[in-house]
């Protein structure tokens, strides 16, 4: 049971990387985390450790490109006395195909999840939100969503539409009592990510790290996301970029070979 006055955090994508990271710095932060994905036993798994660490913690199980799941995920949250924070983390990339010969079904699975997700979950949750007074939307987006590079079209454009998501919404609810927070992470170097982009292909994916001595971690963003929803109610990051020192750009990376 969540105890009277314990601010509820919503994670997408919590499975691994960011997702867990984040969720397990709001519990220490003091939040009640309800995290979600779609990989049942990884969710389950976390909210235990998270639980066993003297914090509170909530799966539940959701595709967050599936609307009708995502309303009955709100129609349930409503059980809890208030949900204060919504972190938009699920998302993705796949390939690093030139525009000429990109797949258009990774292209679409990347929009669905990253933009379409997003736009479900900050949907079905905006009242309740609304009606905590005091609540946080965060979208966590990319520097591929403000910056071009070969070989990312497909994920920049998603990531490009994320941001902008973040940007409209920040508009439209300007006097409300609902924050709208952007975290773009540059190169962060998890479990899953690149080995995902490139079908399994571990070879492909250690390629993006090599010679880069600190990429950023997922506790690296995890921190980056707490202190943006830890400011005071008056106070909103409307957009964080984070890289690793050896990042100066998409396509500008120092390595040492």
């Amino acid at each position: 049971m969540t105890a009277a006055g314990t601010p509820i955090a919503v994670i997408t994508g919590a499975s691994s990387g960011i997702g867990a990271a984040t969720a397990r710095q709001l519990a220490a932060a003091g939040y009640h985390v309800v995290v979600t994905a779609r990989r049942k036993d990884r969710i389950e798994a976390l909210a235990a450790e998270i639980t066993a660490a003297g914090h509170l913690a909530t799966a539940y199980t959701l595709d967050v490109t599936d609307r009708p799941a995502v309303d009955a995920f709100a129609a349930e949250l409503a059980g809890f006395p208030s949900v204060d924070v919504l972190v938009n983390n699920a998302g993705g990339a796949l390939g690093a195909d030139p525009v000429a010969t990109g797949d258009p079904g990774q292209w679409r699975q990347m929009f669905e999840t990253n933009v379409i997700g997003t736009l479900n979950l900050t949907q079905a949750l905006l009242p309740a939100l609304t009606a905590s007074g005091d609540g946080t939307v965060v979208v966590l987006s990319s520097t591929a969503g403000h910056g071009t590079y070969e070989g990312g079209a497909g994920y920049v454009a998603a990531k490009h539409g994320a941001h902008v998501l973040a940007e409209t919404l920040r508009l439209e609810i300007v006097g409300t009592p609902v924050r709208v927070i952007e975290v773009a992470p540059g190169m962060v170097k998890t479990e899953e990510f690149a080995t995902t982009r490139f079908g399994g292909d571990t070879e492909k994916a250690a390629k993006v790290y090599a010679g880069v001595a600190h990429p950023l971690t997922a506790d690296d963003v995890a921190d980056t996301i707490t202190w943006a929803v830890t400011r005071p109610s008056h106070v909103n990051i409307d957009l964080l970029v984070v890289r690793p020192r050896a990042q100066a750009s998409n396509s500008k990376v120092h390595r040492e070979l």
